[in-house]
């Protein structure tokens, strides 16, 4: 939908404009999918369309043109319009008592209340369960738009009050485009962003313009290889310290994932397929040093530990098994 602050996801916000345009705009929505993917870009394009002063058209673009209210929203003023973000790694049941009370009052300058809360599935079961009574029976100026990277996590009885969008990594030419026109990201290295970012806009975006995201990823693919070379106290030590890295830990367990496929692919003789572009010198390397099926094993210890560490399960002894199992150079 042309005038929409998003790239890609069309379908998601021709659906969301015709909400808008015909006044049959849901209750509560639910936006799913990768971390990073546009979630929350999405959502707050959303909410800049419903309450946009120029409601018939799409949400003001432009920054020399916007509307008071899009220019408020986007500056995160407007009164009527709150994005709710998880505290302490969890979206407390303080946090949701405020909302209510907010939501039950009448909105002070547009025609609705909208409220974003961001990774629903970090609320706490009490927090949760006080969002359900406003999911049941919502005051009828009140939208809520809840994000999610994990729709497993997220409880049922929240699942069956939203309209649920499902949103699907782009496709890596699209981000590549993207880069270099929005960002000014030179050819090459919008080209490796983007094939690393797996479809995931945010992500190649913030690698692009924070030298911290390429930064975390050279340290934890180090790491990697040191790990591979060190004994059994090194790798304990470093799987205390990587249990205390909160979102790290599944920054890292990716990346390490995407470095031993590119092994695999290398050793299969498909090395145009590879993420890891810049370091392919040091994967061919590498790749010699394994038997295919080292490579394999360590592949699915890192997926297997990956869904384990997004469930409910002891971190420090799920990595402690991981780095343990972690396989050394066959050939020397």
């Amino acid at each position: 939908m042309a005038g929409w602050p998003v790239v890609g996801h069309e379908w998601a916000t021709d659906l969301l404009a015709h909400a808008v345009r015909s006044g049959q705009v849901s209750h509560a929505y639910l936006f799913v999918g990768p971390d990073q993917i546009g979630k929350l870009t999405l959502a707050r394009a959303f909410m800049q369309a419903m309450l946009c002063d120029r409601a018939e058209g799409p949400p003001c673009v432009d920054p020399s043109d916007m509307c008071r209210a899009c220019r408020r929203v986007a500056e995160g003023r407007y009164p009527d319009a709150q994005v709710i973000a998880a505290e302490k790694n969890w979206i407390q049941i303080d946090q949701v008592r405020t909302l209510l009370t907010d939501a039950a009052i009448a909105p002070l300058e547009g025609k609705r209340k909208v409220f974003v809360i961001r990774e629903i599935e970090r609320a706490t079961p009490a927090a949760a369960n006080a969002l359900l009574k406003t999911l049941e029976e919502p005051p009828p100026h009140v939208v809520l738009l809840l994000t999610s990277d994990r729709r497993d996590l997220v409880l049922p009885t929240v699942l069956s009050r939203c309209q649920i969008l499902s949103l699907r990594p782009l496709p890596v030419e699209r981000v590549r485009t993207a880069l270099q026109e929005r960002w000014g990201v030179e050819e090459d290295q919008a080209a490796l962003l983007a094939r690393l970012s797996g479809g995931r806009l945010g992500w190649a975006a913030q690698a692009a313009t924070e030298p911290r995201v390429w930064q975390t990823r050279a340290k934890y693919l180090d790491d990697l290889l040191a790990l591979t070379s060190g004994g059994h106290v090194e790798r304990l030590a470093y799987s205390e310290s990587l249990s205390r890295a909160n979102d790290g830990v599944e920054v890292a367990l990716g990346l390490w994932a995407g470095w031993w496929r590119d092994l695999l692919l290398i050793q299969n003789g498909q090395a145009e397929a590879l993420l890891n572009l810049d370091r392919k010198a040091q994967l061919v390397q590498q790749a010699a040093l394994y038997r295919p099926e080292q490579a394999q094993a360590a592949l699915v210890d890192l997926m297997r530990t990956l869904r384990r560490v997004r469930g409910n399960v002891n971190l420090r002894l799920a990595l402690d098994v991981l780095l343990l199992r972690l396989p050394r150079p066959a050939v020397s």
